[in-house]
């Protein structure tokens, strides 16, 4: 009240213990605070026309695709500038209850409240609302939503029936109307979701494309022919792959060897080429429609030295220094080595932490798959008669490893999302924009590891490191290291993306959706003595679930994810842009659905782009390429068939007289003899023919009796080399694309910087004739007083 806001307490209709206290703001009040806020308000209509646009021959189609314009009218564009409450007259104020929208006015009514003192003792000052909160003197502090109008629809109301409405989920957002209801950083994290749902329609066709093309190929495919075929597959005897195992038929494999065609073949090299492109072209087409939304929305000159600090910052900070920019406002300066120094200290150990749940993961798989393949040995699976033929050791471990580490992601996540804003708060930025980007990177970079480190190690690690069965590596001293199956790695790539990202997505849904209706609908089941039509607005809001100050910030981390998922293993995965794409056209709606129906109203807040989020994309995007490479060329099976397809009789180790690949898979396996295993096979060997004296293990190593016998031959050096040569190959065709692409296109349409520039030429010419027009007006009666004296004196004087 000290600082001139109008506050009045109304009695709760529902609960006799609790107190409303609403909060007004004078005008006197608002002109003050719209100054010190840098807030731009309109000081006369926007006379540019902008250039028509391309698409406005299709209106008759777009129009559709579009909100009712009817109900959603398109907003009257103003020249802005900075407030300033001396200089009123230069603004175009036709109504001073709607000059300020509500957004502003909450925007306003935050700042104050989180400044205002509430008591001083001695040395100890104590302020702002979010202490009190903290400490249970008030409950909650929240703007009021639209109250309901039968007249004219409210915008809450339009922004449910228009945007929230699952039976819309084909049209645009009314992002200008977003933007006015919740603030531009509500509006920009819409804009990018729903600039990044469209560019992922053209990924997801594309991958479909690429899934449909694998389909047919897998009919065509020769070397799962191979393995399938009773007189080819059906004669190999494989080596066993762990110490208690048994020898095994390689058509064993033919299902999980039909299923890895369809994702290992040609058109899946293509799609992680394309992908590459896209991504670039998603983030340069992305800053350009930023663009437009900064200077629609006024946000171009929003600059970070304009953010006061935090209150939690001023309070605890003791020590002063001037501002190096303006060399006159002293802010509060604390020594943060230490805090960064515990800080990063602490994100470290819990990456350890994830990388040690991920070696025990890996503990777990070797574990079971021993005891699956001594229990189907042995036949002891009874009860998965049934579904026995299709279970398989490596089959059973990869999935059920898979929802094991589904579950510890998810522990581990919500333990460390405490620890992370714990870190944040210690280490004490200084404003809001540094506490938001200092947290947006640590929670990242434990997610990154978190959700990925799994992934990695199925495409980069698991399989690579094995030995071969006379001298097997063994994890520990003890578990022999993991093999893939004569496919490759690649299927249990897929197998781990797809439960990540089909659980990540229902766990997500479940708490954005069933949660807050429950305790929504349990809320007002407890308040059912009283109708809904006695209770007031506020009293309404109360009964809604509270929206944090970061709750922007999870809506962001978990759709970068996903960006994650389809770009850095999409290789592996060509649905992966089809999955996304369905979750998002969900998600927007059910954002939308949960931020106008289930949650309070969020205090709007300025926001020039997507802040820290932007730079971690782009780092995504280059690591996306060298990742896919990889995938391509080290964990799948492409390029030793492309070798051996092309070695047409040039290589002494190819059969291969023409361009087929007949003969592929003998060629890709390796000959042991079992007699030089320094191991026990007796107990093994009754698995097996009771002539057999060789079986067979996927590697290029020379036969025995060769005199460089287990040692790797000539077409190992050979595929290795190919392998390394299309790394960096296509790293440097891409990287060189992504180059050129990002030189080519501009970060700020051309039409765009015209028009800011004659804005700011025409804004300054306003203010300047506008004080003009003042200081004549000011001059007038001045020389009319003075014309007066002069004649009074001159009759004086005659």
């Amino acid at each position: 009240m000290k600082m001139g806001l109008e506050l009045e307490a109304t009695p709760s209709v529902v609960n006799d213990k609790l107190m409303f206290v609403k909060v007004h703001l004078p005008w006197d009040v608002l002109c003050t605070y719209a100054e010190v806020l840098h807030i731009k308000l309109p000081i006369r209509p926007n006379d540019i026309t902008p250039r028509p646009s391309m698409w406005r021959f299709f209106t008759c189609i777009t129009k559709h695709f579009y909100p009712d314009e009817k109900l959603i009218q398109k907003e009257v564009e103003y020249f802005t500038a900075p407030f300033e409450k001396n200089r009123q007259d230069c603004f175009y104020i036709n109504d001073k209850d709607l000059f300020f929208t509500p957004a502003m006015r909450s925007r306003m009514a935050c700042y104050i409240l989180s400044k205002a003192q509430y008591e001083i003792r001695g040395n100890i000052n104590k302020f702002g609302i979010t202490k009190l909160l903290n400490t249970g003197v008030y409950k909650a502090a929240y703007p009021l939503h639209d109250s309901k109008e039968e007249a004219y629809p409210s915008e809450r109301y339009l922004l449910y029936n228009e945007w929230a409405n699952p039976k819309n989920f084909y049209k645009m957002q009314p992002l200008d109307l977003i933007r006015k209801y919740y603030g531009e950083k509500v509006g920009i994290y819409f804009a990018w979701l729903g600039f990044y749902t469209m560019m992922l329609a053209v990924a997801a066709v594309v991958g479909l494309g690429c899934f449909i093309y694998g389909l047919k190929s897998q009919e065509t495919s020769t070397w799962s022919k191979e393995v399938c075929d009773p007189n080819i597959g059906g004669k190999i005897v494989m080596c066993p792959q762990c110490d208690l195992c048994k020898y095994w038929i390689l058509n064993s494999t033919c299902e999980t060897s039909q299923k890895l065609s369809i994702f290992d073949n040609f058109g899946t090299l293509v799609f992680a080429v394309f992908m590459s492109i896209w991504v670039t072209l998603f983030l340069e087409f992305w800053k350009r429609y930023q663009a437009e939304l900064e200077y629609e929305w006024d946000t171009v000159e929003f600059l970070e030295q304009e953010e006061p600090p935090r209150p939690e910052y001023e309070a605890r900070c003791i020590y002063e220094r001037k501002n190096p920019i303006t060399e006159k406002v002293p802010f509060t300066f604390c020594g943060r080595c230490v805090r960064i120094s515990i800080g990063i200290g602490t994100v470290c150990f819990w990456i350890f932490l994830i990388l040690a749940s991920i070696v025990a993961i890996i503990v777990y798989r070797l574990a079971v798959f021993i005891t699956f393949s001594y229990q189907l040995r042995n036949n002891n699976l009874k009860n998965l008669e049934p579904i026995k033929e299709y279970v398989t050791p490596q089959m059973a471990t990869s999935v059920t490893a898979s929802l094991i580490s589904f579950v510890v992601i998810m522990i581990l996540n919500i333990l460390y999302e405490r620890v992370a804003i714990w870190i944040t708060n210690f280490e004490l930025p200084r404003t809001r924009t540094d506490y938001e980007n200092s947290l947006t990177m640590k929670m990242f970079l434990f997610q990154f590891v978190n959700y990925y480190s799994s992934c990695f190690y199925i495409a980069f690690v698991k399989g690579k490191i094995v030995g071969y069965p006379g001298k097997p590596v063994k994890l520990l001293g003890e578990y022999r290291s993991e093999e893939c199956d004569p496919g490759g790695c690649l299927i249990e790539l897929t197998t781990q993306l797809a439960i990540i990202m089909g659980g990540k997505a229902i766990w997500n849904n479940i708490q954005e959706v069933l949660l807050p209706w429950a305790k929504n609908w349990l809320f007002r089941r407890c308040s059912s003595s009283v109708t809904e039509k006695v209770i007031p607005r506020w009293e309404q809001d109360y009964q809604l679930q509270p929206i944090s100050q970061l709750g922007l910030f999870y809506e962001y981390l978990e759709m970068v994810i996903q960006f994650g998922f389809v770009t850095l293993f999409v290789a592996s995965f060509p649905l992966a842009p089809v999955l996304a794409l369905i979750n998002n056209l969900f998600e927007i709606r059910v954002d939308a659905w949960k931020f106008t129906t289930q949650s309070r109203r969020i205090v709007p807040q300025k926001a020039q782009d997507i802040g820290a989020w932007q730079p971690i994309l782009q780092g995504i995007a280059i690591l996306a390429v060298a990742t896919n490479a990889m995938i391509i060329a080290f964990t799948s099976d492409m390029i030793p068939r492309l070798v051996y397809y092309w070695s047409f009789s040039v290589f002494p180790y190819s059969d291969n007289t023409e361009h087929t690949m007949q003969g592929y898979i003998n060629s890709s396996l390796s000959v042991f003899n079992i007699s030089d295993s320094p191991f026990d096979l007796t107990d093994i060997a009754m698995s097996a023919p009771s002539n057999l004296t060789t079986c067979r293990y996927r590697d290029f190593r020379y036969p025995p009796g060769h005199p460089w016998q287990y040692e790797h031959n000539i077409q190992y050096w050979h595929v290795l080399g190919a392998k390394l040569a299309f790394i960096i190959v296509v790293e440097h065709i891409v990287y060189l694309t992504k180059f050129i692409l990002s030189y080519v296109i501009p970060d700020v349409p051309y039409a765009v910087k015209e028009r800011i520039k004659r804005e700011k030429y025409l804004t300054h010419v306003i203010l300047h004739e506008t004080s003009l027009k003042l200081q004549r007006h000011s001059l007038i009666p001045a020389a009319f007083v003075l014309l007066i004296c002069v004649t009074l004196f001159i009759l004086n004087i005659v």
